[in-house]
């Protein structure tokens, strides 16, 4: 066995707090002078705020709050020229690069000419873009978005 094939670990010791005031932690061990964190058994719930309302319950309040809800990724009639005689929906929508991914919220507005023949399975639709569509000889249905696929606990569990 030689010293460089040592199959060591390290392991961090824990600093021994409060043990006199030349040891680096003493005296007050790092929790300060008096007050609710001094004491022992101290334990505040996650966003305790002193009394006063937690962060997290005031910040819907605040003003200039957004909703968190994700924006559908528009897709203009002009676009669908290139699907003609096929379905449109977000799958083939992904793959030829108009949305970042099939799981979206996908909308369709009218910009542009649409001219060939398509069906279109999207969740959202304006009015003019659903005439835009009939006009062309095509159809339009409404479908629910694409949920990802659930990954089985035992995928989790193994990484």
């Amino acid at each position: 066995m030689k010293f460089n094939e040592l199959q060591t670990t390290k392991q961090k010791t824990g600093n021994r707090v409060g043990r006199g005031i030349a040891a680096g932690q003493g005296k007050t061990a790092g929790r300060g002078t008096k007050g609710q964190g001094a004491r022992a058994g101290s334990s505040k719930k996650p966003g305790f705020a002193g009394g006063s309302n937690p962060l997290m319950q005031k910040l819907p309040k605040l003003p200039g709050f957004r909703s968190h809800k994700p924006k559908a990724e528009t897709v203009y009639t002009g676009q669908l020229e290139q699907f003609s005689g096929k379905t449109v929906d977000t799958p083939a929508l992904a793959e030829a690069g108009l949305v970042p991914n099939a799981y979206v919220v996908v909308k369709l507005i009218v910009q542009g000419e649409l001219t060939k023949k398509v069906t279109v399975k999207l969740p959202k639709a304006s009015k003019a873009a659903i005439k835009a569509v009939k006009d062309a000889g095509g159809t339009f249905e409404v479908v629910n978005r694409l949920g990802r696929p659930k990954t089985p606990k035992s995928d989790i569990i193994a990484k």
